[in-house]
Order: C-alpha cells, then structure tokens, then sequence
C-alpha cells in the first residue's frame, strides 16, 4: 500500500458515506499495529462503527483491541464533548448571572454548530497534547475534521471582545465563545494538520463519478487550508473472481470508465486500488484480507442464490405520494448512497403523471442536471446554490444590522458573518421559501449529506423556537418546521445502501429527526446486489452479506422499497423512469 509507506504519526482517513473509510482505517490501524508499533485509532463519526468492526464495545473511553497488541481505540461521542463544552463555557458565570441568561446561553449552545465545533475541541487534543498521547508512535482519524471546520479556527481578531462589545447576530456567537482560550490549543492543532511530515491525508473511494469528485472537493477545499500530500485509494473495485456474467462486467465498465475519467486535482496523487471482497470487514480475520487480491478461494461453486428478498419497488412509493395531490418529499442520508438518483427518479414519476413538480437539492456537491439529461414537461428543477444564499444573506446583515455600527463594529460584524454557522441560516432562508411551495404542488428535494442537513433542520428549529417566544400565545403561526413535523405534508424519505455503515447512519438520522418531532415516512435501499440476483458464487456471498442489512431496515420502518444494483448508471428520462417500474424479485 503506497499510503502506508513511510506513514507519518496523524493519518486521516476521508471520503463520501458508505465507501468503506473505516474499513480501510482499521486495516491499517491493524497493519501497523502488527508491524510493532504503538497505535490508537480515532473515530470523529457520530455514526462510528469501529467497534462494531472489532466486535468491542469502544465509547469515549480509550480501549485496548483484545488480541491485537499495541492496538487501541477510541470514538469522539459528539453529544458528549457538546455537553462538556457548554458547561466549560456556563460554569464560570453560573450564580453570577439570573437563570433567564442562562438559559439564553444554553439555547444559543443547544445546535449543531456547538456539537461541531465540540467535537473538534475533543480532537485537538490529541493533534497537540503530546504529554497525554505522546506513547503512541501513529494516531489514526476516522473521518477527518472538515475545512470549514478548521477555517473557523482561523478566523482573525478576537472573539472575546466582540462578544463584549454586544455586537453581531448571536447565531454563532455562543458557541464560538469558548474559543478564544483555546487558540493556542487550536493553532498547534492546525500547525500538525499542515505539516506533512506529521500528517497524511487519505481520500477513500469508490469506482464511481460521485465518489471521486467528493475527494476532489475535499482535497481542494483542505488544500485551501495548507492540508496537502493526499493519497488515494478506490475501495471495493469488483475482481475478476467475481467472474463474468452480465451483471459483472457491466460493473468492471462502470469502474473502468469512472477511475479513466477520475477528476484532475487527484488523478496524479498517489494510488492504492482494493478488491471487493465477498464478505464484509467485520472481524480481525476479515480485515486482515482487505489489503490482499480477491481471488475467490473459499467460496463454494454451488452457493445458494439470495431468494428471500421481497418485492418492494419504488413505484409503491410513488403511487402513495401521488395521493395528496401536493406535498414535501425530503430525500435524505450519507452521502454516496444515491439520493439524488431517488429524488430524480420520484419527481420524474410525478411530473410523467402529469403533475406540477419542483425538485430542488441543497447538495452543493449534487448534479441534477447531470442525473436528468435534459427538460422533461412539468418539472422544475433548481438548486439552493449555497454560495448564493450566503453572499445574499451576508448583504442582508450588514445592510440592516450593521447600518447604525461604526468601523470598527461593521468590521466585526463582517467577520462573524465568515463563519460557516451563518452559512446555514442563509441555506435556511432559501430552504424555507421551497418547503412554502408544497402548498401547492409537489416538490422533492435531494438534502446534503448528514450532518449538513442535520445543521439545517437545527436552523429551522432554531427559527421555530424563535418565533414562538416572539409570538406567545397571541396569534397562530406556522413556521417551517411545523411543515415538516405534518405528514400530511413532508414525507422524509431515507435512501441507504445494504451495508453497516449506510444503515447505522441512517438509523441515527432517524432517531435526531424523531427527536424534532419528524418522522421519517420511508427507507429506500438502494443499488443491492440481493436484488439483482446475481449468479456467480462471488456476487451471491456478497448478496448474502446484504441480507442482514435488509432485515435491520425491516424493523425500523413499515415503508420500504428495494432499488436492484443495475448495469449502467440510471440518468437520463428513461433510465429514471423505469427506476420505477422495477421489480425486486426475478424476471
């Protein structure tokens, strides 16, 4: 493995969901840790499968991996730091303060954006507290932080003194307060992070256009921020063990083509490419094998094929959203699992139906007009352009906030209008002005990522707590979350793949939205092997290994449909039409 030579002491592992990050960071935290060295493996995922992969149970503790010496791991929990965070910031000025600032404090420290930055706050620490880690020879990271994460500790001027100054849109304000006596902290943090002898950056993918243009993206929008020296490896790249019926090589065509057409800024960095292999990387033994070929041995000729797959296609969806006549359909879950084909697809149906449809995404990295080739009668398609909305919103600030500050007040408003926690109030304005036109007629959107759609429910929710203490009890209202709260009026459909990863996170997705009061309508599972039933040995164990998948989403929804792995891409009118028309049990 190239990535792994001369590996410096901080390796990151990134990419889209679903592409199999952990797996490769636990190979290599097990690799190294054979070789004699001393490794703790870090995971910054709220949805952290590590454990579960080493069948330990791991936590915000340190853990040593039974049966591997010198391995030992530990899972960042989010809500935790978020939780320690706050009270690092309320402690000193509780007694000194009535309960009704207090309580102001807390709510203004109750978002994502804390958690974010929380979290954050746990992983600097061990980027710069040598003394406390300084026993390890490498420390992994199981999803690096984000640019815009890091970009926010570099904001300039002081933090501290703005607050005081009473000044500014306190969206962001409360969480950045616990900044200013960390930024020493944070700037040896960063100095590690822009080293490369210290730190590597290893962009995980899979063989397809989506996933190498995302480590394109991240790989440009950390090198903005002095992160350089990527390596590349493409995960899960069909063998020749998997033999060669028709389903198979028109997969080897597909990767081919997509690792032939992989995107500039990364086709010259460094390139490790591993094999699909049958089973999934659960268990030390499993992982052992993932940086070996796959060449099939051990599976027998005759297994059995996957028959115990219902059919659930997606056109049942379709026909129950097609009753209302008008309404929501949010589209959402990691990245990579296919969203966007989902969302297309829907609103293609709809709109060949004969109604009025606006699909819309809030992915800045989505491609709806790639996925639709071309116009199709009744369907409006947009994109809340985030960059727009930003720059719009930022205008609004300065020019009604910022009218009656001096200089020295407006240049301080303009700094915290930098933050990446105003981009989502921004991306929330556009949103709600969307989530109003289901009133009248469909509208589908295809959602960010996770966490990215998890900051923007936060701002709707923030909103909606908002008006209600402006309003009180004196006049109805209806904000946007209480669009999305109404089944009879949002249907949040959650696209997975039949793989732990894709599954867990969307399960906890589920669970952050049913702590707002949404509740999910309908899981999609989409491009499963089990349902093309496929006939090599090879294919039928990996169909097999989706089975399990399948029957966890069972239990977590009584709405459902199963999307088959198909041949060839499905963009275009007529690819996307017979999405919905296909069935889930054989021809």
């Amino acid at each position: 493995m190239k990535f792994l030579e001369d590996a410096p002491r901080f390796l990151f592992f990134t990419g889209k969901g679903g592409v199999g990050k952990t797996s490769v960071a636990c190979a290599t935290a097990l690799t190294l840790a054979r070789a004699g060295q001393k490794v703790l493996l870090v995971s910054t995922d709220p949805a952290s499968n590590v454990g579960q992969v080493f069948g330990v149970t791991i936590g915000n503790t340190i853990t040593d991996i039974a049966g591997v010496a010198g391995l030992s791991a530990l899972e960042i929990d989010p809500e935790q730091a978020a939780e320690a965070y706050r009270e690092r910031i309320i402690a000193p000025v509780r007694g000194l303060l009535p309960e009704t600032e207090l309580a102001g404090i807390a709510e203004s420290l109750s978002g994502s954006c804390t958690t974010e930055i929380a979290s954050f706050d746990e992983f600097t620490n061990l980027l710069a507290d040598d003394g406390s880690y300084g026993e390890y020879d490498h420390i992994l990271f199981d999803t690096a932080p984000t640019g815009h994460t890091i970009r926010l500790l570099q904001l300039p001027g002081s933090w501290t003194d703005f607050l005081e100054a009473g000044k500014g849109d306190p969206s962001c304000l409360g969480p950045l307060s616990g900044l200013e006596k960390h930024k020493q902290v944070y700037a040896t943090a960063v100095q590690a992070l822009t080293d490369p002898a210290r730190t590597r950056l290893v962009l995980v993918a899979r063989a397809q256009t989506s996933s190498l243009v995302e480590i394109e993206r991240t790989y440009l929008e950390l090198n903005q921020i002095g992160i350089g020296g990527g390596y590349v490896v493409i995960n899960g790249v069909l063998p020749g063990a998997a033999g060669d019926e028709d389903l198979a090589q028109a997969l080897r065509a597909r990767e081919a083509a997509a690792i032939a057409a992989i995107p500039g800024a990364v086709a010259g960095l460094p390139r490790d490419v591993l094999d699909l292999k049958p089973a999934n990387m659960v268990g030390i033994p499993a992982l052992e094998s993932l940086f070996a070929a796959s060449s099939g041995a051990g599976i027998p000729d005759d297994a059995t094929p996957v028959s115990d797959v219902e059919d659930a296609p997606l056109a049942a969806l379709v026909n129950e959203v097609e009753l209302d006549g008008h309404g929501l359909v949010m589209c959402m879950g990691k990245g990579g699992v296919g969203k966007t084909t989902v969302a297309a697809a829907i609103a293609v149906a709809l709109a060949k139906r004969g109604h009025a449809v606006h699909l819309t995404t809030t992915d800045p990295a989505a491609h709806l007009t790639e996925t639709l080739h071309g116009s199709i009668p009744g369907l409006t398609v947009s994109r809340i352009d985030p960059e727009a909305a930003i720059a719009e919103y930022r205008s609004h600030v300065m020019e009604t906030k910022g009218r009656n500050l001096d200089d020295d007040g407006r240049a301080a408003l303009a700094e915290d209008l930098l933050s990446p926690c105003t981009d989502e109030v921004a991306v929330f304005r556009q949103f709600s002005k969307v989530v109003q036109e289901s009133r009248r007629h469909f509208v589908v959107i295809d959602t960010a990522p996770t966490g990215h759609t998890l900051l923007l429910l936060d701002a709707t929710g923030s909103y909606h707590r908002e008006i209600a203490r402006q309003v009180g009890d004196t006049m109805g209202f209806v904000t946007p979350l209480m669009r999305l709260q109404d089944p009879a009026q949002t249907k949040v459909v959650l696209v997975t793949l039949a793989e732990t990863t894709p599954v867990l996170e969307a399960q906890e997705l589920q669970g952050d939205l049913e702590r707002a009061g949404i509740h999910p309508w309908a899981w999609v599972v989409n491009n499963s092997i089990a349902a093309a039933h496929p006939q090599t040995p090879f294919l039928r164990a990996r169909a097999t290994s989706e089975i399990e998948q399948i029957a966890k989403v069972h239990t977590l929804t009584d709405r459902f449909a199963l999307i088959p792995l198909l041949s060839e891409e499905p963009t275009g009118e007529e690819k996307l039409t017979a999405l919905t028309a296909l069935s889930s049990l054989p021809a």
